[in-house]
C-alpha cells in the first residue's frame, strides 16, 4: 500500500476552473495598492459631503423662522456643494480624473461662499454697532457707570471682526487645503489609469470598493 498523500479532486478541479493565473492576481494585487489613494480620497469626498450635507440641514431648518434671500441662498448653496461632493466620489471611483478637479473646484466655491457671508455680516454689524450705540444713549447712568458709548461700539466692532475674521482664516485653511488636496489627486487617477490594464479595470467592474 502506498503512503503517497493523493491530490483532492476538488482542489484540481477548483484550480482548473480558476481563469486567473498567478500574473493576474499579481496584477490586481497591485491595482488595488495603487488604489489606495483614490480610496483615501473618496473617503475624504464622502466625509466633507456627510458634513456639508448636515450643514445644509440645519440651514434648511432655520428657513422655518428666516426665509430671507441670504438665509435661502446659504442653503441652496450648501445644497449644490453636497451635491457635488457625492458626485465627485462616484465618479473618483470610477477612476474619471476630472472628478478630483471639479472636487478642488467645488471646495473653492465652498470657501468663495463662506467668505462672501462673512463679509456680507461684517457689513450689517456696522448697523448694528450704530443701532447699539443709539440705544446705549437712551440710558445714561449705564453709560455714566460703564464708560462712553462709543467704547460698547469699538467693543461690538471688534469682537465682530475677530470672529468673522477668524471664520474666514479657518475656512482659508481647511477649504483651500482641502481643494489642494483634490486638485492633486487628478494625477494619482490618470497614473492608475495608465498602469493598470483595461483587463483589470474590468474585472472590478469599473469602480474601486471603498
Amino acid at each position: 500500500m502506498s503512503d503517497a498523500i493523493q491530490a483532492s479532486p476538488l482542489a484540481g478541479a477548483l484550480l482548473a476552473d480558476n481563469p486567473l493565473s498567478v500574473t493576474h492576481r499579481r496584477e490586481l494585487a497591485a491595482a488595488r495598492d495603487r488604489a489606495k489613494v483614490i480610496r483615501k480620497a473618496a473617503r475624504v469626498a464622502g466625509f466633507n459631503g456627510w458634513t456639508t450635507a448636515a450643514a445644509a440641514a440645519f440651514s434648511a431648518m432655520f428657513l422655518l423662522f428666516d426665509r430671507s434671500a441670504v438665509a435661502i441662498a446659504i442653503t441652496l448653496g450648501l445644497s449644490i456643494i453636497t451635491y457635488n461632493e457625492f458626485r465627485g466620489r462616484k465618479r473618483l471611483l470610477n477612476f474619471d480624473p476630472g472628478a478630483a478637479t471639479m472636487l478642488g473646484w467645488n471646495q473653492l466655491g465652498l470657501l468663495a461662499m463662506i467668505i462672501v457671508y462673512c463679509l456680507w455680516s461684517l457689513f450689517a454689524s456696522a448697523g448694528e454697532a450704530d443701532a447699539v450705540r443709539a440705544e446705549l444713549k437712551s440710558y445714561s447712568d449705564l453709560v455714566a457707570a460703564l464708560g462712553a458709548a462709543g467704547g460698547f461700539e469699538g467693543m461690538f466692532k471688534t469682537v465682530s471682526y475677530a470672529l468673522y475674521g477668524g471664520v474666514i482664516v479657518l475656512s482659508v485653511i481647511f477649504q483651500g487645503g482641502n481643494a489642494l488636496y483634490y486638485f492633486t489627486r487628478r494625477r494619482h487617477v490618470e497614473d492608475f489609469i495608465a498602469e493598470t490594464p483595461q483587463w483589470v479595470r474590468d474585472v472590478q467592474g469599473g469602480s474601486i470598493p471603498v
